[in-house]
């Protein structure tokens, strides 16, 4: 199997990509871990990558060599030291795999993906999804995870990656670093929340509280959980779902900004 010209030059593009891509020295160290040959290391870094990549898939009449550099490029590993380096590379570059039916999972994995067949199709995704979304009212953190990039992929890795938002709204409220139920028990749950949803002052507000980090748990377990232990996971996500799950979403961070630490006893 051959990836087109316009799909190399897409991935070219995203990996070389000015703001987000790969620096020269890491283009130049992955083509050699991957035997592809480096014709033109003087053009700038999204025409040197193509150039090597088109130079490779001719001469081996297939693509695996162009398919091990982009997992050796998108192994997690390798962002320890600047994580945030890691996930606008791979929107974009899901964005250009999506045409070929692939994208990266968060592990680093190549994985089977629906297939974009024009970027207006991504497009008016993002646009109808975000429109129905605004009618609802939907918070605006949500809101950002309605992008043609990772609508190009699927309604669910839209969804997955607004789940994600939560954590992270969690993490940085309260200064843990878990993640998961641990991560919703300790900032939520027990009988010493680090986080409260109202005063606390009755049985009725405790049983609030308490129904909400169930519910914060079991959004995590639907999307957080299956992805993390088994991530070639991928849901056929109608609209009307994605809508309904990231308005849920919504409503959870619609609390957590209400939400404040309680009084000690």
């Amino acid at each position: 199997m051959h990836f087109t010209q316009s799909e190399l030059e897409a991935i070219a593009n995203a990996l070389g990509d000015t703001a987000d891509g790969l620096t020269g020295g890491e283009i130049g160290h992955l083509l050699r871990s991957c035997g592809i040959p480096d014709p033109s290391p003087s053009l700038n870094k999204r025409h040197r990558t193509y150039d090597a990549f088109v130079g490779s898939q001719n001469a081996r009449q297939d693509r695996t060599a162009i398919l091990a550099f982009i997992r050796k490029a998108m192994k997690p590993e390798r962002y320890l030291r600047d994580p945030g380096r890691q996930e606008p590379l791979r929107a974009k570059l899901n964005a250009a795999l999506s045409f070929a039916a692939l994208a990266v999972d968060e592990s680093g994995c190549l994985v089977a993906s629906t297939k974009a067949t024009t970027v207006s199709e991504a497009r008016r995704r993002a646009g109808e999804l975000r429109s129905d979304l605004q009618s609802r009212g939907t918070h605006p953190d949500v809101l950002s995870f309605c992008r043609e990039e990772l609508l190009a992929e699927n309604y669910f890795h839209a969804v997955l990656e607004a789940v994600k938002s939560v954590g992270a709204k969690l993490r940085a409220s309260t200064g843990l670093t878990d993640d998961g139920n641990s991560l919703v028990e300790r900032a939520l749950g027990g009988p010493t929340p680090m986080l409260a949803i109202n005063d606390l002052a009755s049985d009725s507000e405790w049983s609030e509280q308490k129904g909400f980090a169930n519910l914060v748990k079991g959004v995590f377990g639907m999307f957080r959980n299956p992805t993390a232990h088994a991530p070639r996971i991928h849901w056929a996500m109608a609209k009307a779902d994605a809508e309904d799950l990231l308005t849920l979403v919504s409503l959870i961070h619609r609390r957590l900004d209400g939400a404040r630490m309680p009084p000690r006893p």
